[in-house]
């Protein structure tokens, strides 16, 4: 027993000789390096008595003499990013008196501004941000959502499959995350209110063109609980126009069809460039298309196991490339994946 603690105390001195091997040059360093990292180093006869070790302090030993390595090995590399060019000086050919050149800052992505902005908003009214799985199965991209196999709705999605049985597919919209947070409830024996908004990338087969992408962000917003209205997500959507485009900003809804909100509506914006006169942003009509919306059909609150008969809910979803589009005047929807230089310094200062 004492020759074992004989040799964890050889270890224990030869840590504090790497830790003071005087280094101040490139020919020290080398002596370092031959010492303690060398073919014939003096760790090597540390190592050689781990097989004179009893088998229930192996392990132990093993770890101290790891760590001795790892020590010099660490020591090495930082010194040897002052001194592997050394010269005739102590500090070798750097001289650390000199400024380092600084790096020009990177900007922020317009994506990342617009998420943001939006996320910004919405908690300021108590929304919680739910993150949900890219890759789904069919029940929660679809069927859960009011969508069965044979459901029309389905061919409005252009979706990519990862594989068809069983359906394994990349997510067509945010929508799985609602479905997952009310499943979720449920399976815990609660109820709402769900309050949550939901940011992600989602994937169509489209083809590429200036105004259209196979990938691209949606933001939802889901709110359920006793006695919400049609009204509610109104002044909830009126918020958020005010927020992003002014406060003399106006809405309004045109009835339109999605298969997990009845009734359903299309939001529209007042143009924010030519306060409603018309301009090319908005077609000469004064009015500029944002995004869809409406109440929850009770058929999803059912399959997620809420009582429809007592709660209600509003949902709404946007694409965040099309609000980036609109708000920065950017032409080109393949502008926010190419990684152009010149596109991104743009949004430097934002």
């Amino acid at each position: 027993m004492e020759g074992l603690q004989d040799q964890f105390a050889a270890i224990e001195s030869l840590m504090t000789d790497v830790k003071a091997f005087p280094v101040a040059n490139a020919a020290e360093l080398e002596q370092f390096r031959i010492k303690f990292l060398g073919t014939k180093n003096v760790l090597k006869d540390v190592f050689a008595e781990i097989k004179n070790v009893p088998n229930e302090r192996k392990k132990e030993f093993g770890q101290k003499v790891n760590e001795l390595k790892q020590l010099a090995e660490q020591r090495f590399a930082e010194l040897e990013l002052v001194y592997k060019n050394a010269g005739n000086t102590t500090t070798g050919n750097i001289d650390i008196s000199m400024p380092v050149n600084t790096a020009a800052p990177g900007s922020r992505h317009p994506i990342t501004l617009m998420k943001d902005e939006l996320m910004a908003i919405f908690t300021k009214i108590g929304y919680t941000a739910i993150d949900g799985p890219e890759i789904e199965d069919d029940w929660h991209n679809f069927t859960a959502l009011g969508m069965p196999e044979d459901h029309p709705a389905r061919d409005m999605q252009d979706t990519f499959y990862v594989q068809v049985n069983p359906a394994v597919l990349l997510r067509t919209h945010t929508s799985n995350v609602q479905i997952r947070v009310m499943e979720e409830l449920t399976k815990s024996g609660k109820q709402p209110p769900v309050r949550i908004v939901a940011l992600g990338r989602t994937y169509r087969n489209e083809t590429i063109s200036a105004r259209a992408h196979c990938t691209f962000h949606q933001i939802e917003l889901l709110y359920i609980d006793e006695g919400v209205t049609f009204a509610d997500m109104k002044q909830t959507l009126l918020y958020l126009a005010q927020e992003l485009y002014g406060a003399q900003t106006k809405i309004r809804l045109r009835p339109s069809y999605f298969p997990f909100t009845e009734p359903s509506a299309e939001m529209d914006v007042s143009c924010f460039v030519c306060g409603g006169s018309g301009c090319a942003i908005c077609k000469h009509t004064g009015w500029v298309e944002i995004g869809g919306c409406g109440m929850v059909d009770p058929v999803v609150l059912e399959n997620c196991g809420i009582d429809s008969e007592k709660y209600t809910g509003f949902a709404f979803g946007f694409g965040l490339e099309r609000m980036a589009i609109l708000k920065y005047k950017i032409n080109d929807i393949r502008l926010f994946t190419e990684n152009d230089l010149r596109f991104l310094k743009q949004f430097e200062q934002l």
